[in-house]
């Protein structure tokens, strides 16, 4: 069936697109719940012409079958991860030990969810590894669908009972998917469950059972024909499209669109299944079939390949450093299938065993070897314990870091001209008074010209927080390591009740993850009362970024008193202010964020801007 290689190709591309972070592809994160569902219909396929040529499914060798696919290039990627950051960084393979057992044992999607690592939204270097959760969900699948389905075939054997339980299953798992998933919150939970992806597997294998690969009959009308082209050509199309349309941080994804992807990927498998299909012969050509046919090592290899070799703070794609991680990828899975993987599923492993055992002597020297090794082995397990125990780890319980100073009873008045925000790099910005005639008065007002402000952000508002109340004594900064949108309201809501809320307030959120416009259009909804405030835009290394930043853009322009403070462009070309996960901000970018957003409270005339208290 070259038509599904030519399947495998396209999802596999969307995938490694996604990864590079082009803009044109922003849903190619699609492409894996692709494979689910070719993944689903294949096992599926094999298992059920099993049982009908001999009545029974022999698991054990399903299972050594699989394991002698999937295992040799996976171990091997590995090993060479594992050497590279042995070499280059020691530290981070120490901190990814669990993921590698993890990644090896086939759980990594549990072990990610269970220490609530994000695949949207993590900093510090990314794990060259942290693609793995996607075999995880297969092996599993691998590992429990067969035993359901031998139990399925002796108690309903009829084909139609089997379908419609293995679409109560999808349904199930995508009711799952839908109930956890939290609007606004990272979506990972949902993304990495079994549970809630396993309905992409369920959809294929209950197309498997309608429409098996060997009953498919080739004899069909001209016009049947045509329809079946259309109707693949059609899915495909909208596969296509989603895949433009799309990013992980769309609500519709986990209430619907992960499920019509699997239905729509089943029909156009339906459609390449077939040995009259033109879309099949199309899809099955040569350039799509050699690398759908490689796709699995493409894809083991692609992520690691570009995380090792792309710079941590850079978030800008480069053409030439992408075209020499996908030239390298593409050599490493074809090396990977010629020399590994084929050779060992074609049975190399047990030639080489009865090569061993033919030969005690050179049994002997081989163990005699691996004893000789033993030692250094030891050694560097036993270095890379003393290091990890070396290692200080900083704290990493949330800190919410408030200034409370009273307010000022006092209050002057409000002036509405709109700030003009900086587009170079502004200087420390003093607060001078108007004229020459400044009273005393206007003295104590300049000591205390941060009254009636209220910053409210994440880790970057803390790390800029010195420098703010020293640019703004009496400034109120609610700030909270990891702090999303969603829960911005509660603070609003909360800082309003203690009477802290300022009649200007700043809101730096966006860091941790991506939002939607409609929250924050309920957040300043709920700030109507506020005389000004001042949404600042993030730069941050991941894929969110642009996401955010437009979301902020847009809803700005929308309300009459939200002005846009852009960090983002004051901050290009800046790596000196960022620590080494080009987010937080050493103590040079932190007064110049302080500077930068001070300058935005003032007007042209750079007149104070005094607001009391809600």
């Amino acid at each position: 069936m070259p038509g599904l290689d030519g399947l495998r190709a396209l999802s596999v591309l969307a995938v490694l697109a996604y990864h590079f972070n082009l803009n044109m592809v922003p849903g190619g994160l699609l492409g894996v719940g692709i494979f689910f569902v070719l993944s689903g219909y294949l096992i599926t396929d094999q298992l059920i012409a099993h049982w009908k040529q001999y009545k029974r499914l022999d698991l054990k060798d399903f299972w050594i079958r699989r394991a002698r696919r999937l295992l040799p290039a996976m171990f091997t990627m590995l090993a060479f991860v594992a050497l590279w950051l042995s070499l280059f960084d020691q530290a981070r393979l120490i901190a990814l030990k669990g993921d590698f057992l993890s990644a090896a044992l086939y759980f990594n999607n549990w072990w990610l969810i269970f220490h609530k690592v994000s695949y949207f939204e993590s900093f510090g270097p990314p794990s060259p590894i942290g693609h793995l959760w996607s075999l995880a969900v297969e092996e599993q699948f691998y590992l429990i669908w067969p035993l359901v389905l031998t139990i399925l075939l002796r108690i309903v054997p009829q084909r139609g009972k089997i379908f419609l339980i293995a679409l109560i299953g999808a349904t199930a798992s995508a009711l799952i998917m839908a109930i956890l998933y939290a609007p606004g919150m990272d979506p990972s939970r949902v993304y990495y469950g079994t549970d809630t992806r396993i309905f992409a597997l369920l959809i294929g294998a209950a197309l498997s059972v309608i429409w098996p690969s060997q009953s498919i009959t080739a004899n069909i009308s001209r016009r049947s024909r045509n329809i079946l082209d259309l109707t693949g050509g059609i899915g495909l199309v909208i596969i296509i499209l989603m895949m433009g349309w799309t990013n992980e941080y769309g609500d519709y994804l986990y209430y619907g669109g992960l499920v019509l992807l699997s239905i729509i990927s089943a029909i156009v498998i339906a459609v390449l299944a077939h040995p009259l299909s033109r879309l099949a012969r199309l899809m099955g050509c040569s350039p799509l079939r050699w690398i759908g046919v490689r796709s699995y090592s493409l894809y083991i290899w692609h992520y690691p390949i570009i995380i090792l070799s792309s710079p941590t703070v850079d978030n800008s794609s480069s053409i030439l450093r992408m075209i020499v991680q996908f030239g390298v990828s593409l050599l490493l899975a074809a090396l990977s299938w010629k020399y590994i993987e084929e050779p060992i599923r074609n049975g190399l492993l047990g030639k080489l065993w009865r090569k061993l055992s033919m030969n005690p002597k050179l049994t002997y020297q081989r163990l005699l070897s691996i004893i000789a090794v033993s030692p250094l082995i030891f050694l560097t397990l036993s270095c890379n314990n003393y290091a990890d125990s070396s290692v200080s780890a900083k704290p990493t319980s949330e800190t919410t870091v408030q200034n409370t100073k009273d307010q000022s009873s006092a209050s002057s008045q409000s002036k509405n001209e709109e700030t003009i925000v900086p587009t170079t790099p502004p200087a420390a910005v003093p607060i001078t008074p108007n004229s020459a005639n400044q009273t005393n008065h206007d003295q104590t007002a300049k000591e205390e010209s941060g009254k009636g402000f209220t910053a409210i952000g994440d880790s970057v508002i803390l790390d800029a927080a010195p420098f703010l109340e020293k640019n703004l004594p009496g400034i109120v900064i609610d700030g909270k390591v990891g702090r999303q949108m969603v829960q911005a309201q509660e603070v609003v809501n909360q800082l309003k009740a203690n009477g802290k809320l300022g009649n200007c307030v700043i809101i730096e959120l966006g860091t941790n993850g991506a939002f939607n416009s409609e929250e924050l259009r309920t957040l300043l909804s709920s700030l109507s009362e506020v005389q000004q405030i001042f949404l600042v835009n993030t730069r941050v290394p991941r894929k969110w970024q642009d996401t955010v930043n437009s979301a902020l853009k847009e809803v700005a322009a929308e309300y009459r008193n939200a002005t846009l403070i852009d960090w983002y462009s004051a901050s290009q070309g800046k790596e000196n202010f960022f620590t080494k996960d080009g987010v937080h901000l050493q103590q040079e970018g932190a007064k110049f964020y302080a500077d930068l957003v001070t300058k935005a409270m003032f007007n042209e005339t750079r007149t104070i801007i005094k607001f009391a208290p809600l």
